[in-house]
């Protein structure tokens, strides 16, 4: 399965997303999709499989407990295909950086003017 094609679903994206915060179990991963999904456990175990088998999550049992993470390496690949295409985002990305740092000092000049003036 293509990368793209394990991160094309909702589902798995937001499974990486919880993972990426730290190691959880299938338990704690099953129970915040079921609340934002309604799917059903089994449902959250394949999704949890899929992303296991094509290299975006590892287990490890702990107990009677199986713990996921990500495995970053998958991302790395993601990433570098990325590559090509962040001469598109990262000009623009940039300007708008510039615009907000300026309208922040704009507004931060402007308010030190306005304590001057205030007794």
């Amino acid at each position: 399965m293509h990368a793209f094609d394990v991160l094309g679903d909702p589902v798995r994206r937001r499974i990486l997303e919880l993972l990426a915060e730290g190691e959880l179990s299938s338990g704690a991963v099953c129970a915040v999709i079921r609340a934002e999904f309604g799917i059903s456990q089994p449902a959250v175990s394949q999704h949890l499989r899929v992303l296991r088998d094509n290299g975006f999550a590892v287990v490890r049992p702990a107990g009677t407990r199986r713990l996921y993470a990500v495995r970053h390496e998958a991302l790395r690949d993601v990433d570098e295909w990325l590559e090509r295409f962040r001469r598109f985002w990262t000009p623009p990305l940039a300007a708008l950086a510039t615009e907000v740092a300026r309208g922040k000092r704009r507004r931060r000049l402007a308010a030190e003017d306005n304590e001057k003036e205030t007794p």
